[in-house]
């Protein structure tokens, strides 16, 4: 009896020990104000010298739940800019392959410790090229520095948002199709899904979401707690009928999936004005309370034109009208005639029976931060034990365009240094 005793008490201490270390794990550490990725590697150098870095790390942010230290971070399609005729794009890298960066957080930098590079069912590397008609094609019209048209790619993605399910696995959303998309961890693409079922497992997403506007579709997604609803978010109003009756709309969708049975549904969320940006990312808090980014496009602290809005919102679904549409029309469904984004805003919305979801300011990143905001792009949002918000920001690779279908280094005014990618760390009151 006493060996047996003996024996309970050691099995409970080692339980305890393993317990505790197990919640070690999952305990925040004293986070700094802000972490910037330590060296990053140069991508490529141009023609007439600019550095491109990789870099580019920042559109969406997955905390390690296992590890408090380690941060996934995503990539976009690649370094590009605008060409000289109209819709074209330049692609710095066409065979940039877009990644998933893991990042530890290591003595107030972000080290880079492992590239994800995502591939197709079969294994090979997707790209950042527009996809071909049909596909989720934008318009957009590829060339090369060298003024080279590449074709439209199947297997292109412009990845803009993410999450790290409990199983390891990466669902990501694009600008392009728009397309979600479930990687294995290693990146290897288990389904793809999109408004045309095109992609993988014949599963789609409502066809209205074709009408997402060239390079502004859905650009955050986060997943409930119970792992069981993915949630996206449109960064801008869509197309939807047409540009013109939709250039004063402040309505962007938020979509629900249910990754067991593929059910969706769709919320308006009204954005503050219609000069911004949009949406940059969404992350829940639970079920039904989220947080969004929403932001303008110039730079923290610039001594000309500086920025005027980059703040986070908590948004609810709570009460909030479900505008989905039995029928799956191109247009979604219409309130006398006019399409939800011909709505236009908040009294557009109320005059029609709709109640969007719910917002109120959590955080002005131009105000309530220790330092300065330098950066123009926020886009990426995760919340960290004890309500800890991490923010990080798209660095572009380090370059912006030049005005003359190339590029030239991305300076922060107010730092007078080049653009990097950082994660911010503040304390917020839910």
């Amino acid at each position: 009896m006493k060996k047996t005793l003996l024996t309970l008490f050691a099995f409970s201490a080692i339980a305890l020990s393993a317990c505790k270390k197990d919640h070690q794990v999952n305990i925040a550490p004293p986070y700094p104000d802000m972490a910037e990725a330590a060296d990053p590697a140069v991508l490529m150098t141009t023609a007439d010298g600019v550095k491109v870095y990789n870099g580019g790390f920042g559109s969406a942010i997955a905390p390690d739940s296992k590890d408090a230290n380690v941060f996934y971070l995503l990539t976009d399609r690649g370094p590009n800019a605008a060409g000289s005729v109209a819709n074209a794009i330049i692609f710095g890298k066409a065979d940039f392959t877009p990644e998933i960066g893991k990042f530890r957080l290591k003595d107030g930098k972000l080290v880079l410790e492992q590239a994800i590079q995502l591939k197709n069912t079969a294994g090979q590397p997707l790209n950042g090229l527009p996809n071909p008609t049909g596909e989720g094609a934008t318009g957009e019209i590829a060339f090369d520095l060298s003024g080279n048209q590449i074709a439209p790619s199947a297997d292109g993605i412009d990845s803009e948002g993410m999450v790290l399910a409990s199983d390891g696995t990466f669902w990501i959303s694009d600008e392009y199709g728009p397309h979600i998309v479930h990687f294995d961890a290693s990146g290897r693409t288990i389904e793809r899904i999109n408004p045309f079922g095109t992609g993988t497992g014949g599963r789609k997403i409502p066809l209205v979401f074709a009408k997402r506007k060239p390079n502004r579709g859905m650009e955050g997604l986060t997943i409930t707690p119970d792992g069981k609803t993915l949630v996206g978010m449109m960064q801008s109003p869509m197309l939807n009928r047409n540009k013109t009756t939709v250039a004063n709309s402040t309505i962007l969708r938020i979509l629900t999936f249910d990754i067991a049975t593929g059910a969706t549904k769709q919320y308006a969320y009204v954005m503050d004005n219609v000069s911004l940006t949009g949406v940059s990312d969404i992350v829940a808090v639970n079920a039904t309370t989220f947080l969004t980014i929403e932001r303008d496009g110039l730079y923290g602290g610039a001594p000309t034109k500086p920025a005027t809005f980059k703040k986070v919102f908590k948004i609810s679904l709570t009460g909030a009208t479900d505008i989905s549409d039995e029928a799956n029309s191109a247009t979604g469904k219409l309130y006398d005639t006019k399409t939800v984004e011909e709505l236009n805003d908040q009294a557009g919305l109320q005059g029609a029976g709709i109640t969007p979801v719910s917002k109120t300011l959590v955080l002005d990143l131009l105000k309530d931060l220790p330092t300065v905001y330098p950066h123009d792009k926020a886009e990426g949002l995760a919340l960290l034990p004890g309500n800890i918000l991490a923010i990080s920001n798209d660095d572009d690779f380090g370059v912006l365009d030049n005005g003359k279908g190339g590029f030239a280094a991305k300076i922060l005014p107010a730092t007078n240094t080049v653009d990097h990618n950082s994660i911010y760390f503040v304390k917020i009151k839910l």
